[in-house]
This record gives C-alpha cells, structure tokens and sequence, in this order.
C-alpha cells in the first residue's frame, strides 16, 4: 500500500484519510497530521486529542504520540 499511496499528490492523501475516518470524524489538521507521521523517519505527536489513539499510519501502524 506504501507503493501506491507515495504516487497520489499530497492533498489527495490527506483527503483520502479523511475520508477513511470519517466516522470519527477526522479534521484536516489531524489528517496532516496522520500524514506527517507517515513521512516523517520517527514521528511523535504530541496531542491531547484522543481520536490519535484511533487512527493508524500507513493503515495498521500506532502513531507514536506523547499525551499529557
């Protein structure tokens, strides 16, 4: 899924997550969010927002956040 997600333009990969959580429902700064850490070599969020705990990065994968 790697492969193919790397080829999408940017915006429509934030989109498309929102779209995929969209019963949580995600906002657009957590979607870049979600995006970032999927770039990023070793990301950590730091958030209050406990929908973090719901979303994935590259689909299966904890994001790695620091909730005070």
């Amino acid at each position: 899924m790697r492969r193919n997600s790397a080829r999408r333009p940017a915006g429509r990969q934030v989109l498309d997550l929102r779209a995929k959580y969209a019963s949580v429902p995600m906002s657009l700064a957590d979607a870049c969010l979600v995006r970032l850490s999927e770039i990023l070599p070793e990301p950590v969020v730091v958030t209050t927002d406990a929908d973090f705990r719901i979303y994935r990065r590259h689909s299966r994968q904890v994001i790695p956040c620091l909730m005070p």
